[in-house]
């Protein structure tokens, strides 16, 4: 059976790889989620925040937006002790600053879920690459999300960071042509 490269590296790149990179994901909590995690990888590789992600998932209150939000400066200082997430004070005070973000986001459209979508009209942009090195790490619609989150407050949002959410939660079709998960993502 023929993978992405990138899901060859280990066990938990290769579940991810399999179950989840790709297919579109339009609950609120599992797309705030994931954008807790992007953000927390940025400068890191994909496969550290694996290993921590049920670590993240503890420390943040199953990604609950409306605890972080209310995250005082003792609860920072506890997160920056905890072994099980990256411990870097940016990261953890983005994530609380970007839960409130989510919020008034939930707030003014309805829902995160049609808020972020809208960037690609709703729909999976269908790709085509056939080797790695054709998978670009920012696109048009990356450059737009992070422009708009970013003015709305949002952190650790740029063009690369967004453009690798939008692959995790299957706003684009990435998977290598060759891949088994491609034709199986494209018919969700």
């Amino acid at each position: 059976m023929r993978r992405c490269e990138w899901a060859n590296s280990n066990p938990l790149e290769l579940e991810h790889h399999d179950l989840e990179w790709g297919v579109p994901l339009h609950d609120d909590r599992k797309l705030f989620e994931m954008l807790i995690l992007e953000g927390a990888q940025s400068g890191l590789s994909w496969a550290t925040i694996l290993q921590k992600r049920a670590g993240y998932s503890r420390a943040f209150d199953q990604f609950d937006a409306k605890k972080i939000a209310k995250y005082s400066q003792a609860k920072v200082e506890s997160l920056l002790n905890d072994s099980g997430i990256v411990r870097h004070r940016l990261k953890i005070n983005a994530a609380i600053e970007n839960a409130k973000r989510f919020l008034e986001v939930q707030a003014e459209y309805g829902s995160f879920d049609h808020y972020i979508w809208s960037f690609v009209d709703g729909k999976t942009i269908q790709n085509a690459w056939k080797t790695s090195s054709e998978v670009p790490s920012s696109s048009p619609e990356s450059e737009k999300m992070s422009k708009s989150l970013k003015k709305k407050g949002f952190k650790f949002v740029g063009p690369t960071t967004c453009y690798a959410f939008m692959q995790a939660v299957g706003m684009v079709n990435d998977h290598l042509v060759s891949c088994f998960r491609h034709k199986e993502v494209k018919a969700l």
